[in-house]
């Protein structure tokens, strides 16, 4: 028997289960990816982020997990209107494979047990416990007391607990070699509705230009794909070379009031799944401090399950706060997004 079995390896998961194994509570946790494992996504830690490693962690974030530039000085919007809006900010440009595997490896260096290559394909609230079902070599069961989702957005076990889905953004993002008038330190997002659905994106990593769009329909990604093209060529001189790699992904489409489901009795979700992502996708900082405060809850009051979703509601009070606000202003500086305001 478990105290915890913590399902996705990612920010949300891996801080839970170092707070938890720091605690001396037993801890399983398993990803169903073989770590080092990849994931879309832009890679920026804000300076939130970089916070959060210091405060949960300990440590700076390595040198090794960062490729370059591996300073990021901030965002740059550029609204439906065509206004640019500027954000000057402390960052770091990190891969996500190297990144998750270190916070992993933290976990673990506190105490908790990895299974990668471990796919979690049921579970059950049986009022004492949990049973989970998963998926290795064989399939096999193992119990706990909690059970802490932090799957990501494309997580299928929650699906099955709560017999429906939500709605989701699919992201197209291509990396490529090549040149183009922008300043490689800064993140840049574009709002305008001929670009694409929701939002376009461009940054730099290890000197691969990374171009990406967002779409509601995904049958309409590469005509927004090549609209986004057009506008970078004639805006920024942008030149590619060759394209290395394509890839597409799936992120929650955060609705008004940012709605965020917290889980069932003794089943708790954080980070993505559970709704916790701020506008143009960033989702280290949500993911760490959603999975921080519901493993906070759940050991503080782990003899009484009735009191855990209320104290991590609690907890999460001001991160919820802060998305709220980030998304109201996103919905102020871009029709677009007018609804989130």
């Amino acid at each position: 028997m478990y105290d915890f079995i913590i399902i996705g390896a990612g920010p949300a998961g891996c801080t839970a289960a170092a707070q938890l194994a720091e605690r001396g509570l037993k801890v399983l946790l398993v990803e169903k990816c073989r770590l080092p494992r990849y994931k879309s996504c832009s890679g920026v830690l804000i300076k939130k982020s970089m916070d959060l490693v210091r405060l949960y962690f300990g440590e700076e974030t390595p040198l090794h997990t960062m490729c370059t530039p591996t300073d990021n000085r901030g965002m740059i919007f550029t609204n439906d209107k065509g206004k640019e809006y500027r954000f000057e900010q402390e960052g770091l440009n990190v891969w996500r494979s190297g990144f998750d595997n270190w916070l992993a490896g933290k976990a673990v260096e506190r105490g908790a047990q990895l299974r990668d290559c471990t796919t979690a394909v049921f579970c059950e609230d049986r009022g004492e416990f949990v049973s989970v079902t998963l998926h290795g070599d064989k399939t096999y069961t193992e119990k706990a007391r909690y059970v802490l989702d932090c799957e990501g957005v494309v997580g299928a076990l929650k699906r099955k607990i709560m017999g429906r889905t939500d709605g989701y953004i699919t992201t197209f993002q291509t990396f490529n070699r090549g040149n183009i008038e922008l300043d490689s330190h800064y993140f840049y997002a574009y709002l305008q509705p001929e670009l694409s659905q929701y939002d376009a994106w461009f940054n730099v990593k290890d000197e691969l230009l990374v171009l990406g769009v967002s779409v509601k329909e995904p049958e309409k990604t590469e005509y927004y794909y090549e609209k986004f093209l057009s506008y970078m060529k004639k805006e920024h001189h942008l030149y590619i070379e060759e394209q290395t790699k394509a890839e597409k992904w799936l992120m929650p489409h955060i609705r008004p009031g940012c709605t965020v489901d917290y889980g069932r009795g003794r089943i708790l979700f954080a980070g993505e799944i559970a709704g916790f992502l701020n506008p143009m996708g960033e989702g280290i900082s949500a993911g760490m401090e959603s999975g921080y405060q519901a493993a906070e809850a759940a050991a503080s009051y782990f003899e009484y399950p009735e009191k855990v979703l209320e104290a991590y509601r609690d907890g999460t009070a001001s991160l919820q706060s802060y998305m709220r606000r980030q998304w109201s202003f996103v919905g102020g500086i871009a029709e677009t997004f007018r609804e989130m305001e």
